[in-house]
């Protein structure tokens, strides 16, 4: 699978990447403030349903920026080259369509979509226009995930992968009343991370979520899940949204196992390893910083980047499993989800022209392989 390597040339331009904000919310005030420190990207436009809200934010960049309430046709009047999709998960699919259907290239906040179904439509979206769309996992984007990586790579085959996640924040509004806030908004960090550093997909998932007395989360703000993963090495995640004290970084607390040592990571600092390893790795970026440099680079320098929607939508689908596990007591396979979602992202697809991608590919997983880089 390929898709349209924007570069400068084809372009036509000689300045930066110019970009439209869709949504400006607190995440798409980071967004703007992250564009706007890049000099290889100019923000040109602030897009939000609540006129008042994107004007707001626009003002908040000190200088003159356009605004409007439809992120294609505030694309079409700045001239944007692309788009950042910074809705709530349930905006994902229509904004990231209509941008895709108007040949505009799509960095998109996690999750890839509200449901699994609608990643895999949008993975046929993109298949279909050619265009890219790329998934923000910001927490990849840390020096220290990539150099643990590079060591546990020293030390031959990875058996098993845990981490370790303890917060307690006190966020109010929705995240307080979700079924299961830690899994849902949470844990797909910890999931994609230990893709990456396992090189794996998940085959299967047994998972108990659960609420302890003192909890301000009317949903199971904690949870233990283990993957099978591709190879048979075993992922596992322990964490809480109300444990306070002795917090672990947000990131988690990380211990890769493999057949001549270990290397241990607390989400912060340097990564270390027994026996010692001298292996370094690149800095891929900070964050949404580091995300964003990445689409930068793959538009205009036809680089293959992380996080491509075919690649991207097995960390979704590793939160579907762990709920449905939690829910009904059982072991998991993530085929199970895959095969259910792709029937329903066939039921509900009404584009005529995605839903005949979707129904061209031999199953999901080979569907997803066509564009994955883990």
């Amino acid at each position: 699978m390929s898709f349209n390597v924007l570069g400068k040339q084809g372009l036509g331009i000689e300045g930066p990447l110019r970009l439209v904000v869709v949504g400006a919310g607190g995440m798409g005030r980071a967004w703007i403030g992250t564009i706007e420190a890049d000099p290889a990207v100019e923000l040109v436009g602030v897009a939000d349903l609540y006129p008042e809200a994107a004007e707001a934010a626009a003002a908040g960049v000190g200088r003159d920026l356009a605004t409007g309430t439809d992120a294609v046709e505030l694309a079409k009047r700045t001239g944007a080259h692309a788009i950042v999709n910074a809705t709530i998960p349930e905006a994902h699919h229509p904004v990231t369509i209509a941008a895709l259907r108007a040949g505009l290239p799509v960095l998109g906040e996690k999750p890839v979509a509200a449901t699994v179904a609608e990643g895999l439509a949008l993975a046929a979206a993109a298949e279909l226009t050619g265009h890219l769309f790329m998934v923000s996992q910001s927490r990849r984007y840390n020096r220290g995930l990539f150099q643990a990586k590079r060591q546990a790579e020293e030390l031959g085959r990875v058996g098993i992968v845990s981490v370790d996640f303890f917060q307690s924040p006190h966020f109010g509004g929705f995240r307080d009343a979700m079924d299961s806030p830690l899994l849902l908004d949470m844990a797909i960090h910890q999931f994609d991370m230990a893709r990456f550093l396992l090189d794996a997909d998940p085959v299967a998932v047994v998972c108990e979520e659960y609420n302890p007395p003192w909890s301000w989360y009317a949903g199971n703000a904690a949870a233990t899940a283990a993957f099978e993963m591709e190879g048979g090495a075993r992922f596992t995640f322990n964490g809480s949204w109300c444990s306070p004290g002795l917090e672990t970084s947000w990131n988690g607390a990380w211990r890769i196992s493999a057949e001549h040592g270990s290397t241990v990571w607390d989400g912060e600092g340097e990564p270390q390893s027994a026996p010692e390893s001298k292996a370094t790795a690149d800095d891929p970026g900070d964050g949404i910083a580091g995300s964003l440099r990445e689409f930068t680079a793959a538009l205009l320098e036809g680089r293959e980047p992380m996080g491509r929607v075919h690649a991207n939508v097995l960390s979704l689908a590793m939160v579907e499993a762990a709920i449905r596990s939690a829910a009904e007591g059982r072991r998991v396979r993530l085929d199970e989800i895959l095969d259910g979602a792709y029937e329903s992202a066939l039921t509900a697809t009404a584009d005529a022209d995605i839903l005949a991608v979707l129904q061209g590919w031999p199953s999901v997983r080979d569907g997803l392989n066509r564009g994955s880089r883990k």
